[in-house]
């Protein structure tokens, strides 16, 4: 077994298409028709910079928080983590619940249908695709497991994974490694953090034969930067290397296009920007894998049919990837939540995300001893920063005293790129849209209370 960052260039291969890709054009978000909720923010307290001058976007954040009853709570900034459902959303996982308890859990779910069904057509509208290429599984892991477990290694096998890679993923490589013998290649990133295409396209037209997989995360857990997943799927439609993103952090956050970003897969989560419900998450199998038999990890009755004695037969669409038993009502929250996404805006979402989480860096700089931690050229709502002479965990303790929500990154959820660049920890701050300027403000003096205890 071995991990290797990038040691150097070798001639080009383009090497044997596993799954057959085209290349897309730019296609339309597909949200662009979508009834958007308009007005303008309304901060409670005088915003550290001028709203308007940053351009909040159409939402009506007074109507999304009236949505959300735990913004009435808490100054919630642990949206990379679970972020507050929208009240439409809670009750149609209850409403789903009270039906269960009445008529039990089968009966339930025929009754609900168009609810059940909804997911998948809410979730292809939302990522630019095909209804027979969207699955919806138990949770993000589960579908990301499907298609990285499911890939046929033998030893010698590669896979080229990024230097902020979840930690989770990466203990899974490491597992393959070790039961299977594939090698792990980093690759590098550029000095402004992004990662680094001409470093992935030598790692592609390198070696003995071209990599079974590349497999990156499209934002990091534990910081902003947006990795340039577009680049990346270019150069593996490219070379015929089928590509998995994992979008957990993306999806809900910004516009995903799965056609414009040339992925194989991508898998995702309910319960982080989406705002929908925990125990969902889903997948996107492009129909060029489908079509060339892609088989994921683990087959049941629902995904497969047992044809014979020794045959079975999988479905023809992506939910091979499903299983049978996963929570009903997460998947009718999940369809709610999605739509309910669909409905304020994507870019809209967007443009107020990156405006409040650009106040959260500066305000956060104003404060001496204070350093925020994200890198790269292009940043998201995930505003990492370390507190000098504070334990990160000490500094979410003394936020979640003051009814503010954040969590702490340690070096076991991106170790790679913590070594890199000498971090332990780092507390993990992440806006979304229903925050208000007023919030980021005491968040700011929270911490500078902080510093005056120490």
């Amino acid at each position: 077994m071995s991990v290797r960052p990038f040691a150097g260039s070798q001639t080009r291969r383009a090497g044997r298409p596993l799954f057959a890709q085209d290349t897309f054009e730019r296609a339309p978000q597909g949200v662009g028709d979508s009834p958007r909720i308009r007005s303008t923010s309304l901060p409670k307290l005088a915003p550290v910079a001028s709203a308007g001058a940053a351009g909040p976007g159409d939402l009506d954040v007074a109507q999304l928080r009236a949505d959300t009853p735990g913004c009435a709570d808490v100054v919630h900034l642990n949206n990379a983590g679970s972020a507050l459902p929208p009240s439409p959303v809670v009750e149609g996982v209850e409403r789903f619940n009270r039906l269960e308890s009445l008529v039990g859990g089968y009966a339930a779910e025929e009754a609900e249908r168009d609810a059940v069904e909804r997911p998948y057509g809410a979730l292809a509208r939302l990522l630019n695709c095909d209804e027979e290429e969207i699955a919806v599984v138990q949770s993000a892991t589960s579908a990301w497991q499907q298609v990285v477990f499911g890939m046929d290694f033998q030893p010698g096998d590669r896979i080229l994974t990024s230097v902020a890679e979840y930690g989770s993923n990466f203990i899974n490589y490491l597992q393959l490694a070790k039961r299977r013998g594939i090698s792990i290649d980093v690759v590098c990133e550029e000095p402004s953090g992004d990662i680094s295409l001409e470093n992935l396209e030598e790692l592609l037209t390198g070696g003995p034969a071209p990599p079974k997989l590349i497999s990156i995360s499209h934002i990091p857990t534990s910081s902003g930067r947006v990795y340039d997943a577009e680049g990346v799927g270019r150069l593996a439609s490219q070379y015929g290397v089928p590509f998995l993103l994992d979008a957990c952090q993306s999806v809900g956050q910004l516009p995903v296009d799965a056609r414009r970003l040339n992925c194989t897969f991508l898998s995702g989560t309910s319960r982080k920007y989406l705002r929908g419900p925990r125990g969902a998450g889903f997948l996107f199998v492009a129909k060029s894998a489908l079509d060339a038999g892609f088989e994921p990890c683990a087959l049941d009755v629902r995904s497969a049919q047992w044809t014979s004695r020794e045959g079975y037969k999988m479905r023809s669409d992506a939910r091979r990837c499903e299983q049978f038993e996963m929570s009903v009502a997460a998947k009718v929250g999940l369809g709610v939540a999605v739509k309910y996404a669909l409905d304020v805006g994507l870019e809209a979402m967007w443009h107020r995300i990156r405006h409040l989480a650009g106040l959260l860096r500066s305000r956060l700089g104003e404060i001496r001893g204070v350093q925020t931690r994200d890198v790269g050229p292009n940043l998201c709502g995930i505003v990492s920063f370390d507190v000098e002479g504070v334990d990160a965990a000490e500094v979410a303790a003394a936020l979640k005293a003051e009814r503010i929500s954040v969590s702490v990154s340690g070096i076991d959820s991106s170790r790679l790129d913590f070594e890199k660049r000498g971090l332990r920890d780092v507390v993990r701050a992440s806006v979304h849209y229903y925050n208000e300027e007023w919030e980021i403000e005491r968040v700011g003096e929270a911490v500078q209370r902080l510093m005056k205890r120490t």
